[in-house]
């Protein structure tokens, strides 16, 4: 086994931050230069978005109807039963839909486009686009980001809304609450710092699933052993980033609308 210095595995790190850094500036800046694959973009956001939609479904359904059974007895204990609906808009349009959502849709793409754009690496087909004049992060890349980025928006608002659908249905059936109660508690605790906030973060999200999945699918060596190496640590690298990201955001977010 071979024994690196502290000082190369240093200089390797720096190495691909500075090597995603430049991936990611270039997807960006790629927007705004033709060509531009329209079609690319709107096939990725079909495999995102609409392929992502049954696991968000069911994760936002499911972490609001938690959410209401586990600080039901809580909030009994204080007499506030009655504002289960806010706790559970305030938790799932501030943090939990954007971060569960971001999360599920990192596990299925990232990991998709880190194997996708790994086995044509590996295959030479990238370097086939090159030779032909084709640019790889203005094919490959941006419209993975572009369609990210935008799908993830929506998809957190399905979240949100089912995750709402969720509370209620447990606050409805197991607690006894008043419908209109609910909703009404619901809807009334949100501000538009909570709902600015819990849009924004789904863009952060996916421009980091989209760009992580592509830089380990670029960067792929080994056959296809390096490919199942690079999707699996695009799937770790997503979630962290997304998870550390979220802290900062809604640290700076939290300062702005001064909560």
């Amino acid at each position: 086994m071979p024994i690196f210095s502290p000082t190369e595995i240093a200089k390797d790190k720096v190495e691909a931050v500075q090597d995603y850094s430049l991936l990611a500036g270039r997807s960006l800046s790629n927007i705004f230069a033709r060509p531009r694959y329209f079609a690319d973009t709107l096939l990725q956001a079909d495999s995102i978005g609409v392929g992502s939609l049954p696991i968000v479904v069911l994760t936002g359904f499911f972490t609001g109807a938690v959410l209401a059974l586990q600080t039901s007895s809580t909030l009994q204990q204080f007499g506030s039963l009655s504002l289960t609906g806010k706790l559970v808009s305030l938790s799932m349009v501030r943090e939990l839909g954007p971060v569960l959502t971001g999360l599920m849709v990192a596990g299925r793409n990232s990991s998709g486009m880190a194997s996708e754009l790994g086995s044509m690496k590996v295959t030479e087909q990238i370097d086939a686009m090159r030779a032909m004049g084709v640019d790889p992060s203005k094919k490959l890349v941006t419209p993975r980001v572009i369609a990210s980025m935008i799908m993830l928006f929506f998809l957190s608002i399905i979240s949100n809304l089912v995750g709402l659908t969720g509370g209620f249905m447990i606050s409805y059936l197991l607690l006894g609450l008043d419908p209109n109660q609910y909703w009404t508690t619901a809807y009334q605790a949100l501000r538009f710092g909570d709902v600015f906030m819990g849009l924004c973060k789904p863009v952060f999200f996916g421009f980091i699933i989209a760009s992580i999945g592509c830089y380990y699918g670029l960067s792929a060596k080994g056959g296809t052993q390096g490919v199942g190496r690079a999707t699996t640590q695009a799937v770790v690298a997503a979630s962290v980033l997304i998870l550390v990201s979220d802290f900062f955001i809604t640290r700076l977010l939290m300062g702005i609308f001064q909560y």
